[in-house]
C-alpha cells in the first residue's frame, strides 16, 4: 500500500503532535505515524507541564497557535507561577495535569484539525533518493511519500529500559523499541549517539501517610498558560513535600554496585539538571536529606508520582529505600523507577529551520536533537512542522516557500535560543531550558510571549484569527494602561496618607501615575484603590483583568531595563544581518585559530553571529572574518 502528503511526522509525543497541527493549519496534508493512537501525547515522566523557563516555551508555543497552553488549561489540577520572589523575567508558570485527560484532549485535538490523517504503525526504513528524503516503509510494508519528513521519535530508538541487572528493550515502560530506523538514518551520513534518561517509581496513594508531610497547594487566580482558554473546573489538587534521609541513603550506596549507572551496564550520559537519585549521593555525599514531591497523577486515580526519585536500582532496593521515609513505611507501588537509552542525532548537522544539512526535506525535533522535556520537543516540534510545511510549498504558504523558513532570533523566544544552542553548540548530555541560557531574558518574559510572536504566526497561517484578534484586543487594553499612567498625574493631597500607609514617600508635588508605579513598594491595583479614574481604566478588560494589569505594571515598571536590553539585542542583529556561509574555506583562513577552523568547518554558520556563539571560537575569530567578510 502507498500513501502520499506534502509532509509526514513519525512519533506522536509532544514534538509530533505540535509539528503535525502546525504543519496542518498551514494548509499542508500532513500525516502522523504513530506505534500507538490511545498514547498520543503521553507525559512520560512527571504529568506536569511548564517550569523554569519551560512555562516560558509554552507560553510562545500558544502565542505561535501551537496547541500545548490550551490542552494544558484543560487539563490543570494545579497552577503555581514560580519564582515570584524574583523579578518578572525570572517568573514561570507551571501546572500539575491530569494525565490520561491530558492524552484525550491532545487526540480530540488531532481528530478536529483539517488537513491532518492518523496512521498507527512503526517506521522501519527512511526512504532516500538523490540526497533527498522522499518517504519511509513501515514493519507492516506501507510506503508512506511525503515532500518533507520530521522525525519526532523520542526515547523509542532502540530503547533499552534497565533496572537493577535486567534490561529489557523498549522505548517506554511496556511499549517496543524501534529497532534498524536509526541505521536506516546514519547510512546516509547523519550522525548518531546515545543518551539516557530515567523516571522514579509511581506510587499508590492509599499506602502513603500523608500527615508526615507538608501539603503545598496551587494558586489562585485567572492564570493559565493560553489566553484563548475558558476557565475550566477539574479539582486543584495540592502536592506534597518530604525528605529522604540518612537510612534511605545507607541502603542505596550500599547496593550502589548494583547501579547500572555505576557499574559500567550504562555508558551513556544522562540529565545533568535531573539526576537520579543514586546521582545525588554520589555527587553530593555531604547531604543528609534530599527534597522529594509526591504529586498527583490524575483527578480520578490512585497513581502518584514521587519527583526527585528517578532511580534504575533494583525493584527491592528502591522499595526497601523508601520504607526508610516515615511517610513511606508501608508504601506500595504501581512500577518502579527506571533508566533507558536511546539513540539521537547530531543537531550540528541541522539549520536553523531543523532541517537536514546532510538530507534534504528531512527534519528532526524533539529528543532525537538531544533535548529533554515536553515543552523542549514541542516547541522545536511547532518549528519544524512550519518550516516541512513551508518547504513542501503546501497551500497558502505562498509560490516561494520552499526557499524560505521560520526561524526565531535568540531575542524573540527561548525557542529561538533552544534552537539555535542545538544547532550551534551541540550537546554532550540531555539539555534542559534554563533562564540563565538567554542573555535577553528580560525582552522574554512569559507575560509577553504574544507581543513578540503572535503577529508573526498569523502572517504565517500559524495562529487563526481568533487568537490574533484576542491579542489585539490585549494589546490595545495593556496600551491604554501604559499611556493613561504616563500623561495622568496624581496630586499630593489626595493619595499621601495611604502612601505612606503602603510604606513609601509621600509626593511633595503632582506625578505620573508611572512614577508611582516604578516604585518597588507599589502595585497598579493598590493604586487603583486611591486613585479612581486608574480603577476605571483598569476595570474596562472584559475578561483576563489581571493578566492584562499585570502586564501593563511590568512595562511601566522595568521600562528602563527592557529598553537597554533591547539596544543591546539590536546590535547583535547586525552581526546575524552578516552571512558567512558559503563564503568561506575555513581550513584555509591562516588569520584564525585551529580549533576555530575545526569549529567552522564542521558547523558552517549561516551568519557571523552564530559564528560567535560556536565554543571555542573567540572574538578575536569573529574579528578577522569580519575584516575578510568586509573585504
Amino acid at each position: 500500500m502507498t500513501l502520499k502528503y506534502d509532509v509526514l511526522v513519525i512519533g506522536g509525543g509532544h514534538a509530533g503532535c505540535e509539528a503535525a497541527t502546525a504543519a496542518a493549519n498551514m494548509g499542508a496534508q500532513t500525516l502522523l505515524v504513530t506505534m500507538d493512537m490511545n498514547k498520543i501525547a503521553q507525559m512520560s515522566c512527571n504529568p506536569a507541564v511548564g517550569g523554569i523557563a519551560k512555562g516560558q516555551i509554552v507560553r510562545e508555543i500558544d502565542a505561535l497557535g501551537g496547541q500545548m497552553g490550551l490542552i494544558t488549561d484543560a487539563t490543570t489540577i494545579q497552577f503555581r507561577m514560580l519564582n515570584r520572589s524574583k523579578g518578572p523575567a525570572m517568573w514561570s508558570p507551571r501546572a500539575q495535569c491530569d494525565r490520561e485527560l491530558f492524552i484525550k484532549k491532545w487526540r480530540e485535538t488531532l481528530d478536529r484539525t483539517e488537513n491532518l490523517d492518523i496512521w498507527q504503525d512503526t517506521a522501519e526504513e527512511l526512504l532516500v533518493e538523490n540526497g533527498e528524503a522522499v518517504g519511509i516503509r513501515t514493519i507492516w510494508g506501507a510506503e508512506i511519500f511525503a515532500k518533507s519528513i520530521i522525525i519526532t521519535a523520542g526515547t523509542f530508538l532502540n530503547g533499552l529500559m534497565h533496572v537493577g541487572a535486567r534490561q529489557v528493550e523498549g522505548g517506554r515502560m511496556a511499549e517496543p523499541a524501534v529497532r534498524h530506523f536509526t541505521e536506516s538514518i546514519t547510512r546516509h551520513g547523519i550522525r548518531s549517539a546515545r543518551m539516557k534518561t530515567g523516571t522514579p517509581v509511581r506510587i499508590d496513594k492509599r499506602s502513603v501517610h500523608f500527615e508526615e508531610m507538608e501539603r503545598q497547594d496551587g494558586d489562585t487566580g485567572q492564570y493559565g498558560f493560553s489566553y484563548l482558554s475558558e476557565k475550566q473546573h477539574l479539582n486543584k489538587l495540592p502536592c506534597w513535600i518530604c525528605y529522604t534521609n540518612t537510612d534511605v541513603h545507607k541502603i542505596l550506596m550500599e547496593r550502589i554496585g548494583e547501579s547500572p549507572l555505576y557499574n559500567g551496564q550504562i555508558e551513556s550520559i544522562g540529565p545533568r539538571y535531573c539526576p537520579s537519585v543514586e546521582t545525588k549521593l554520589v555527587t553530593f555525599p555531604e547531604r543528609e536529606r534530599h527534597l522529594l514531591f509526591l504529586e498527583p497523577e490524575g483527578e480520578n486515580t490512585n497513581e502518584m508520582y514521587l519527583n526527585g526519585f528517578s532511580s534504575s536500582m533494583p525493584i527491592d532496593a528502591q522499595i526497601e529505600a523508601l520504607r526508610k521515609i516515615p511517610a513511606f513505611r508501608e508504601v506500595k507501588v504501581y512500577r518502579p523507577g527506571y533508566a533507558i537509552e536511546y539513540d539521537f542525532f547530531d543537531p550540528t548537522q541541522l539549520n536553523h529551520s531543523l532541517q537536514s544539512k546532510v538530507v534534504r526535506g528531512l527534519f528532526f525535533a524533539g529528543q532525537v536533537n538531544g533535548t529533554t522535556g515536553y515543552e523542549e520537543a514541542a516547541g522545536q516540534g511547532l518549528v519544524a512542522g512550519v518550516n516541512a510545511a513551508l518547504h513542501a510549498g503546501a497551500a497558502g504558504c505562498g509560490e516561494t516557500a520552499s526557499e524560505t523558513f521560520f526561524q526565531m532570533h535568540r531575542d524573540e523566544s527561548y525557542i529561538g535560543v533552544l534552537i539555535d544552542d542545538l544547532v550551534t553548540k551541540g550537546v554532550d548530555e540531555p539539555y534542559r531550558m534554563f533562564t540563565s541560557r538567554a542573555e535577553y531574558r528580560i525582552l522574554l518574559r512569559q507575560d509577553d510571549a504574544d507581543s513578540r510572536l503572535t503577529e508573526k504566526a498569523y502572517t504565517l497561517g500559524i495562529a487563526k484569527k481568533d487568537r490574533h484578534d484576542r491579542w489585539m484586543e490585549k494589546k490595545q487594553h495593556i496600551e491604554r494602561i501604559v499611556s493613561f499612567c504616563e500623561t495622568t498625574s496624581a496630586k499630593p493631597g489626595e493619595i499621601n496618607s495611604r502612601l505612606e500607609q503602603l510604606g513609601t514617600t509621600p509626593l511633595h508635588n503632582n506625578c505620573k501615575i508611572a512614577e508611582l508605579v516604578a516604585r518597588p513598594q507599589l502595585q497598579l491595583q493598590q493604586l487603583a484603590e486611591i486613585i479612581p479614574s486608574l480603577r476605571e481604566v483598569l476595570d474596562k478588560p472584559s475578561n483576563r483583568k489581571e493578566e492584562i494589569c499585570e502586564a501593563a505594571e511590568i512595562r511601566i515598571k522595568y521600562k528602563g531595563y527592557i529598553e537597554r536590553e533591547r539596544l543591546v539585542a539590536e546590535k547583535m542583529h547586525r552581526l546575524e544581518e552578516i552571512k558567512i556561509k558559503g563564503h568561506f574555506d575555513y581550513e584555509k583562513l591562516t588569520q584564525i585559530s585551529i580549533e576555530a577552523r575545526q569549529k567552522l568547518s564542521r558547523i558552517n554558520p549561516e551568519t557571523l553571529a552564530q559564528a560567535s556563539r560556536i565554543p571555542g571560537v573567540s572574538p578575536s575569530d569573529i574579528n578577522a572574518l569580519l575584516v575578510l567578510a568586509g573585504r
